[in-house]
């Protein structure tokens, strides 16, 4: 007996779940059924552009589970549109992701799922102060600790380490720029030399 599948989260659900095409009718039509977590592998991988490892993580899957649902899901997408079949997007074993928020004002938590905003106003009390839930924050846009920057971060180069490491760096790169201006020097030289044969 196989064993079950592992729910797979998905970010969104699509406006149309119906794809067809045009001018041939929908009793002449074959179908191809692309399940919700293929749609979502598609959506991570080629439209956002995510390498299948993290995309897979987004998923709550394997990267090798993430690899067959995609090329699951291209060779569905290829037949429908090489074969001019119908695209129906329904089914899958799938979990909605949702955010947490909470309400500074009575303390309760919800959650929301993605894609629908941030909500205005909280559900139980109707007071505005209301934010994503510690629990679920990110570490922010630029993927920092959240530190900040104030005056007492450490700065870089204090650890004896880092600072040799830095000045064998910045040696190196110092001999590859002088190596360069020799060679641009040199095929300038050559330039004018052809120039003036000429």
């Amino acid at each position: 007996m196989p064993r079950p599948l592992k729910a797979r989260r998905i970010g969104c659900k699509p406006d149309s779940n119906y794809f067809k095409p045009r001018g041939i009718p929908l009793g002449d039509l074959g179908e191809v059924v692309l399940t919700m977590d293929e749609l979502e592998a598609v959506r991570l991988a080629d439209f956002e552009g995510i390498y299948q490892e993290a995309a897979a993580k987004r998923m709550n899957i394997s990267r090798q589970t993430f690899g067959n649902i995609i090329k699951s899901a291209h060779q569905k997408i290829a037949d429908a549109l090489v074969n001019a079949k119908a695209l129906r997007i329904e089914g899958g074993v799938v979990t909605m992701v949702e955010k947490l928020f909470n309400c500074i004002e009575c303390k309760h938590e919800w959650s929301v799922p993605y894609g629908i905003g941030r909500p205005d106003e909280c559900p139980q009390c109707g007071g505005s102060n209301v934010h994503r839930s510690f629990d679920d924050r990110g570490h922010g846009r630029r993927g920092g600790s959240g530190r900040g920057r104030g005056k007492f971060r450490r700065r870089r180069g204090d650890c004896p380490d880092c600072s040799s490491a830095r000045e064998d760096e910045t040696a190196s790169l110092a001999e590859e720029a002088s190596s360069s201006k020799e060679e641009l020097a040199a095929t300038q030289k050559r330039l004018s030399e052809l120039e003036t044969q000429s």
